[in-house]
C-alpha cells in the first residue's frame, strides 16, 4: 500500500470515528428533547461523546471543549482521548442549540470538527467571536474591515446577485440590533434565528437559504465553522469579541487582541479537515433522532476536506431505552 493509500485509509477511518461520536451524543441528548432542562441534555451528550471518543483508534486532543479543566470534568480543552492512532485536533459542540433542545424546537445538532494535530487555532479564554462566512465564489472578495454595506456590495458582485436578493444569517440577539439595521439599510434581508450558527455557516458556505453569516457567536462554533469553510472552499474571518471586561482582560492576557482579525486559514491551517453533525431535534438539513420499527434512526452530515464532498448518512440501530 502506498503512503497516499495509507493516508486516505486513515482519513476514512477518522471520518467513521467522528460519525460514531456525534451519533452517540445526539442519541443521548434526544432523551431530553422538550423537557426544559438544557443542562441535563447537554451533560448527557458530553458523557456520550467522551465515551464514544475513547472507543476510537485515534489520538485526539480537545482544542475547544466544554471549558477549562477546572470548569468541565470531561471534554475540557486540552483533554486527550482515544485508543491511540492518527493525532488529531478536535473542536466540539455536544449540543449546538441547547435551548432548541430544551424547547423541542428544530435545529439542535451534535457537532464536531477534526484536523491534523496542531493545525487548529487555540482560543484560550476567548469565548466570543465576530464572524463573517461567505461561499466559495466570494473567497478573497470581502474586506472584513469594510462597512456592512460595502461587504454586501462586494458579496453581491461575487455571487452574481443584486444586494436586494442577498439574505444574511444572523443570531437574534440584542447585540446585533445595529448589524441587522445596517444589513436592511443596505437593501439585503436577514434570516434571524435564536441559536445555531454552525448550521448558519454551513448554509452560507453552500449558498443554501442564505448568502452569508454575520455577527457575534461562540468561539467554538467559529473554529468549527472555519473547518466547514476550508473543507468546502468558502471563506471566513473571525474577530475576537469579548462580551465583558473580565473576558477582555483574559483575552489580552492570553496574547490576543479584541477585534483582532483571523483568516480562515489561521483558524484551521490544513485542508485535511473533517466535519460531522448529527441531528437531534431535526430541521430541513438533518432529520432528528427518532424511533423507526423498534430501532433508533439518526441522520448525520459528514464533510471531508480535500474533495469537497458531503455525505448524508442514515443509520438505524437497536438500542436499549
Amino acid at each position: 500500500m502506498s503512503s497516499q493509500d495509507t493516508k486516505t485509509t486513515r482519513l476514512a477511518d477518522i471520518a467513521t470515528a467522528m460519525t460514531a461520536v456525534t451519533e452517540a451524543a445526539a442519541i443521548s441528548a434526544s432523551r431530553w428533547i422538550g423537557l426544559g432542562r438544557k443542562e441535563d441534555g447537554d451533560g448527557a451528550a458530553v458523557e456520550a461523546m467522551r465515551a464514544a471518543f475513547n472507543e476510537q483508534a485515534i489520538d485526539a486532543t480537545i482544542v475547544i471543549g466544554e471549558g477549562e479543566k477546572d470548569e468541565a470534568p470531561m471534554l475540557y480543552s486540552g483533554e486527550r482521548l482515544g485508543l491511540g492512532g492518527p493525532a488529531v485536533d478536535i473542536a466540539i459542540d455536544p449540543v449546538e442549540g441547547t435551548t432548541l433542545l430544551a424547547k423541542g424546537m428544530p435545529g439542535a445538532i451534535a457537532v464536531l470538527a477534526a484536523a491534523p494535530a496542531n493545525t487548529m487555532f487555540r482560543p484560550g479564554p476567548a469565548f466570543y467571536m465576530n464572524k463573517l462566512v461567505v461561499p466559495p465564489a466570494a473567497r478573497g472578495a470581502i474586506d472584513p474591515n469594510a462597512p456592512v454595506e460595502a461587504q454586501l456590495k462586494a458579496l453581491g458582485k461575487a455571487v452574481g446577485k443584486p444586494v436586494s436578493q442577498l439574505r444574511v444569517f444572523v443570531l437574534e440577539r440584542p447585540r446585533h440590533e445595529k448589524l441587522i439595521a445596517d444589513i436592511r439599510a443596505a437593501g439585503a434581508s436577514c434570516r434571524l434565528v435564536s441559536d445555531g450558527d454552525v448550521l448558519g455557516s454551513l448554509f452560507a458556505v453552500l449558498g443554501d437559504r442564505v448568502d452569508a453569516l454575520m455577527g457575534v457567536g461562540g468561539t467554538p462554533e467559529g473554529v468549527i465553522s472555519a473547518c466547514v469553510a476550508r473543507a468546502l472552499g468558502g471563506d471566513m474571518f473571525g474577530m475576537m469579541a469579548p462580551q465583558s471586561d473580565e473576558e477582555k482582560a483574559k483575552v489580552e492576557e492570553f496574547g490576543l487582541k479584541p477585534g483582532q482579525i483571523l483568516t480562515r486559514d489561521e483558524l484551521v491551517s490544513s485542508d485535511e479537515v473533517i466535519f460531522a453533525a448529527t441531528g437531534i431535534t431535526g430541521d430541513d438539513m438533518l432529520g432528528g433522532v427518532r424511533k423507526v420499527n423498534g430501532r433508533t434512526r439518526t441522520e448525520t452530515l459528514l464533510i471531508g476536506g480535500g474533495n469537497q464532498m458531503l455525505r448524508w448518512l442514515t443509520t438505524d440501530r437497536l438500542l436499549n431505552d
